[in-house]
């Protein structure tokens, strides 16, 4: 057993259903009802119980509640104890943001962060996935949000967000090619996509690429180096008519009428976060950061 997968299992017990968990973890419900899947297949017993109502703790899952609930305290208790030796554990925690991160990540991770590590403050920079591994490796950020996973042995990595990117489109072009389901990306030929600049996340920027291409989708000229796409700036090219954006379904930005988010059928474009640190690090409160963060399912 990890300890996600305990802290998803007292979340779903606590809330009365997946749904709600899932929403309170930030995950899917389908990676959720996994993660309890495994968990009741390496215990070897049923641990909760489905109904039209919700979900409820089988006499195993009570069980299973109280001691995860005592082993999650512990190990908290342990990592508060063991700062009290370290001078790493104090001071300031370097944290690299990308643009549009989903707005409701970092607030539980912060809160546990403080909680287990009330003497750390956290100081975020916003930066793209290339200046956050320049820093990483210049010993100036402890820990950075990537669009990408670095390879070799110089950094550890972790899946902390998955988004299936949508569509951002004036709303009277939404309204001509939408169905029910969404848009399909092929439709957005004759379009020109709102980039951003390769320098900034190479591997991320040529996926993206290949599967619009892949679609008949024109990529268009590309996007100036060193200028980040500002949602003011999406919004008001998007408008216009003759382009297009992607954006995630919870993007924080508020949508004037003439523009519209639609999904894309079928899901192609699908952008993941990584927190990654320095395989070397030996931070306490790094690791706590970490493990808040961490959304079970994410692949």
């Amino acid at each position: 057993m990890e300890l996600r997968e305990l802290r998803a299992f007292v979340a779903v017990v606590e809330d009365g259903g997946l749904s709600a968990a899932a929403r309170r973890l930030h995950l899917s419900q389908p990676a959720l009802s996994q993660t309890i899947a495994t968990l009741e297949r390496q215990l070897g017993v049923k641990l909760l119980v489905r109904s039209s109502t919700g979900v409820s703790p089988t006499e195993a899952g009570t069980t299973l509640v109280a001691e995860a609930r005592a082993v999650l305290a512990r190990h908290d208790q342990a990592l508060r104890t063991m700062a009290a030796y370290s001078t790493e554990g104090a001071g300031v925690l370097r944290l690299g943001i990308p643009l549009e991160l989903p707005s409701d990540l970092l607030g539980p991770a912060l809160d546990r962060l403080a909680a287990v590590c009330p003497e750390t403050r956290v100081q975020a920079r916003h930066l793209p996935t290339a200046a956050q591994l320049a820093a990483l490796r210049a010993g100036e950020l402890d820990v950075g949000l990537l669009r990408e996973r670095p390879g070799g042995p110089e950094f550890d990595a972790m899946p902390v967000v998955r988004e299936s990117l949508g569509v951002l489109l004036s709303a009277e072009q939404a309204a001509e090619i939408s169905g029910p389901d969404g848009i399909r990306l092929e439709a957005l030929g004759g379009l020109e996509w709102l980039s951003f600049p390769r320098s900034g996340s190479p591997a991320w920027y040529d996926e993206v690429v290949a599967i619009l291409r892949s679609h008949g989708v024109d990529i268009g000229p590309p996007a100036p180096e060193g200028q980040a796409l500002i949602a003011e700036v999406k919004l008001a090219a998007v408008a216009a008519g003759k382009a297009f954006a992607l954006a995630p379904p919870n993007w924080a930005q508020a949508l004037p009428d003439s523009v519209s988010w639609s999904a894309l059928i079928g899901s192609p474009l699908v952008r993941r976060t990584w927190a990654v640190w320095p395989a070397a690090s030996r931070r306490r409160d790094l690791a706590n950061f970490i493990a808040g963060l961490e959304e079970p399912g994410v692949s």
